[in-house]
């Protein structure tokens, strides 16, 4: 389904992401003169990856296009894994600088980070994923079980990886592409835990981060840090995205509700995390603290506005169609990729269809 959907979300990804690291780059070497090149890059990085925790009302409301919310959970759904790598080098390049070692201790640590990550990934999901599906074509494993095992891989791959001296991030996203490959009739019956104890996760995560983090910090944001987090969540974002989808024919109300539903949440807070635990960088606090006030605003903004904006771009682009004869690029034939919404109501359909109810 993505091979088949992969245009837009490709110019994103391909394009729009690589731009958006180079004007994050650029914001902070014009505003936080307190880091480096690398670490500006770094911090980039770590804020590249958006999060569809905080946007689920647009890409799960069946009034925006079902092409321009696939865009979205496409995007969120990969870019994390494509920025783990980015955010390892960037981080071997920055201790590098001010390590009076060799240099090359510090080469050697993310392509060690990178392809042990890689390796241990790929060998858990085509491993495990092959025990699975064995166990359970032989009816061995019953469908909880498929759940736990599947989610025991990916807590295997990040630990295995980490333990060999990997990245657990780069592993864990590994295994989830490997695993889909060699088992994919299974994936339909993991999406339920999968999305139950990943929101479950995700609100702890918040809920952790506010209480440890970002707290203690609120009074140490000065206006350059918050400079910082305004741009990465408006012109940082949504210029590179602009640019990514030039020549897409998309209406430019689409185009602003892609730029700016770019929240940073999760991946973000990990990748900080993992930054200040792997190397003492000389702006190790300010990137954690840019980090954690853009975390924030992205918070408290995508999240009030998430809703209202779906509603208002729903309205607009309807009134649109209705004009026109022929139809928008956003309105051509997609496939809706299944969310745990979406997901459910297929499975109580198909329960009520077994058992000869009327599905209504």
């Amino acid at each position: 389904m993505l091979r088949r959907e992969a245009q837009l979300p490709a110019r994103l990804l391909g394009l729009g992401m690589p731009l958006t690291v180079a004007a994050g780059l650029g914001a902070g070497v014009a505003l936080l003169p307190g880091l480096s090149v690398a670490e500006a890059a770094l911090l980039a990085a770590i804020l590249a990856p958006t999060d569809a925790t905080l946007g689920q009302a647009v890409v799960s409301d069946p009034a925006v296009p079902v092409r321009v919310r696939q865009t979205l959970n496409v995007e969120s759904g990969l870019n994390d894994g494509i920025a783990s790598p980015l955010v390892t080098v960037f981080l071997a390049v920055a201790a590098a600088e001010i390590e009076t070692g060799d240099p090359g201790t510090w080469t050697s640590f993310a392509l060690e980070q990178i392809g042990y990550g890689l390796l241990i990934g790929a060998a858990a999901g085509l491993v495990g994923g092959r025990l699975i599906d064995y166990c359970a074509s032989r009816n061995w494993m019953t469908g909880t079980f498929r759940q736990l095992s599947t989610l025991a891989l990916a807590l295997a791959a990040f630990g295995f990886a980490v333990a060999a001296g990997g990245n657990g991030f780069v592993a864990a996203f590994t295994a989830g592409v490997a695993f889909g490959v060699v088992a994919r009739e299974h994936c339909p019956h993991i999406e339920d835990l999968s999305e139950d104890e990943g929101q479950l996760l995700a609100l702890l995560t918040f809920l952790f981060f506010g209480l440890v983090v970002a707290g203690p910090l609120l009074d140490d944001i000065g206006w350059r840090v918050l400079a910082y987090a305004v741009l990465s969540l408006t012109l940082v974002r949504a210029v590179p995205v602009a640019v990514s989808l030039a020549g897409a024919k998309l209406r430019p109300a689409t185009i602003a509700l892609i730029g700016w539903f770019g929240p940073r949440g999760l991946a973000s807070i990990a990748f900080a995390l993992m930054v200040l635990e792997e190397a003492d960088l000389a702006g190790g606090d300010t990137i954690l603290l840019a980090v954690t006030c853009t975390v924030l605003l992205s918070v408290f903004a995508h999240g009030a506005t998430a809703l209202p904006a779906t509603r208002a771009y729903a309205r607009r682009f309807a009134a649109v169609s209705a004009r026109r004869e022929e139809p928008m690029p956003e309105e051509m034939p997609a496939t809706e990729f299944p969310l745990r919404v979406t997901h459910r109501l297929r499975l109580l359909a198909g329960r009520r269809a077994a058992n000869g109810t009327p599905s209504g």
